[in-house]
């Protein structure tokens, strides 16, 4: 495979970025004393604090959207733009590529949903965004904002994700739907095997990546390369993420169309309102301080949890452990069905459970105004992974907590978080006595929790969908890249652990 031999994700060569846009022949370019170079032209805002939220004071109507916009955001509730809003949408409205930073939370989606629907009204027709996302989740969570802010339009909006079914998926394109939402693996097969695929998108005027950062992970190389030849070389190019990368930088810096970079922060920060804690116990015990929480989420004046296990074994053990103590909760990892991932999410949103246990594939742009609180049941790998997770809660202005299970094994990772931080956790204040009380009943649940494991089969569940990564990871060749990409980002993290 030529793939194989690249070096990196980003060369010259990948065809993210569209070509700028030329004037007619008609239109013969002035001559002038000092001519302008050849060169892309990059404009770039980056604020850290007052400078950004001075911005928002502005209205939705200084913005230069249609009236209909307008009054659909009022409807809404959103009053006035956020800063990533009041930026980016002029700039999107005047032909930019755009790569947006921003905190979770922020309005990324409406920053670059409504200047998309603004010029899909002007001229509706065929596939005119295609809008990639990490995943299944985020994919139909962006259809319902697109489809909210785009009601009065009649927009249709279709999403193409992994684990639905695939002649319906081809219909749905083939039928043309104004926006499609997407995961980069599933359009990559319809791509291929349907004939009648590729067609649909020689139109599409926007590509969004959203979650960029996790999109443009190595892993997604091949995919994005078939999605990208299809795609007409004169769109505009919108790249949003919570976390700045050095694939995103390199990105920006070959756009060959005028762009425009907006960055709301420098580094991984979280917000103010956000308070985040730790609790320093023995690992054996983290099942017990776990429930212990939970059963005092009444009396911490706490309405919904999320819990983040790192492993799809772990969480599908902890949900199984939560049943057995009668405690209520929706399980969400990448081992269920779509169709019961989907559940747990609109069960969860909804209010009908509480408590929703998670691994990674929530951590990314799920919108759940009402989490109070996050449990680190795992501490993630990366600095980065943290911030996404602990940004499930106070979001837009409200307060939240998040507490961290750290273990005499995750020192070093508690260091190289609160580095990135530029801050340190404050310790959870619980009482182990309180804990201890309940731990031969916890210890007793999770015996029963790990027999319902093996008798359901979930390990071998495990087993195969480990195989069939390692599989596919070795067709791309892209194991020993992977290998190498992780030892580089151990070893750049280490002057930090001092």
């Amino acid at each position: 495979m030529e793939q194989k031999d690249s070096p990196t994700l980003v060369d010259k060569s990948f065809p993210l970025f569209s070509k700028p846009r030329r004037a007619k022949p008609s239109e013969a370019p002035k001559p002038s004393q000092n001519p302008i170079p050849q060169t892309p032209q990059l404009e770039k805002f980056s604020s850290s604090s007052a400078a950004a939220d001075a911005t928002s004071i502005s209205a939705f109507s200084d913005l230069g959207l249609a009236e209909w916009a307008i009054q659909t955001c009022k409807e809404l509730g959103m009053r006035k733009p956020t800063p990533v809003q009041t930026h980016c949408i002029p700039k999107i409205l005047a032909g930019c590529d755009v790569l947006g930073i921003a905190q979770t939370g922020s309005g990324k989606t409406a920053a670059f949903a409504l200047p998309i629907l603004n010029r899909l009204a002007e001229d509706p027709y065929g596939v005119f965004a295609l809008v990639i996302t990490p995943t299944r989740e985020l994919a139909f969570q962006l259809a319902e904002q697109f489809r909210a802010l785009g009601s009065c339009l009649h927009l249709r909006c279709s999403v193409v994700v992994g684990g639905m079914d695939m002649i319906t998926q081809a219909k749905a394109l083939v039928s043309r739907p104004h926006v499609v939402v997407a995961t980069p693996g599933r359009v990559k097969v319809l791509l291929e095997e349907n004939p009648d695929i590729p067609k649909v998108f020689q139109g599409t005027k926007f590509l969004v990546l959203d979650e960029a950062d996790r999109v443009l992970d190595v892993g997604f190389e091949e995919e994005l390369r078939v999605i990208f030849q299809c795609l007409p070389k004169t769109r505009q190019t919108l790249l949003f993420s919570a976390t700045m990368t050095s694939n995103l930088q390199t990105l920006l810096e070959l756009s060959a169309n005028k762009a425009y970079f907006y960055e709301a922060y420098e580094g991984f920060r979280t917000v103010e309102t956000l308070k985040q804690q730790y609790v320093f116990i023995p690992k054996t015990v983290k099942d017990a301080y776990l429930v212990h929480i939970l059963s005092k989420m009444e009396d911490m004046n706490i309405r919904s949890a999320m819990i983040f296990a790192s492993r799809c074994r772990d969480c599908h053990l902890l949900s199984l452990l939560l049943e057995e103590l009668e405690v209520e909760a929706a399980a969400l990892h990448s081992l269920k069905s779509q169709a019961l991932r989907l559940s747990a999410v609109q069960h969860f949103k909804s209010g009908r459970v509480s408590i929703l246990l998670a691994t990674d594939v929530a951590s990314r742009g799920l919108d759940i105004p009402t989490v109070d609180l996050v449990i680190n049941y795992d501490l993630p790998r990366y600095p980065r992974d943290y911030v996404h997770r602990v940004g499930r809660t106070a979001r837009a202005g409200r307060g939240g907590l998040a507490v961290s299970f750290v273990t005499e094994n995750d020192v070093d990772l508690v260091h190289e978080i609160e580095a990135e931080l530029g801050k340190q956790l404050e310790k959870f204040e619980c009482k182990e006595n309180e804990v201890l009380s309940d731990f031969t009943k916890v210890l007793k649940a999770k015996r029963v929790a790990t027999m319902k494991m093996m008798d359901d089969g979930f390990e071998e569940k495990v087993k195969e969908r480990k195989k069939q990564k390692l599989k596919t990871l070795a067709e791309k060749g892209l194991l020993k890249k992977r290998s190498k990409k992780r030892k580089r980002e151990k070893a750049s993290a280490k002057p930090s652990d001092k």
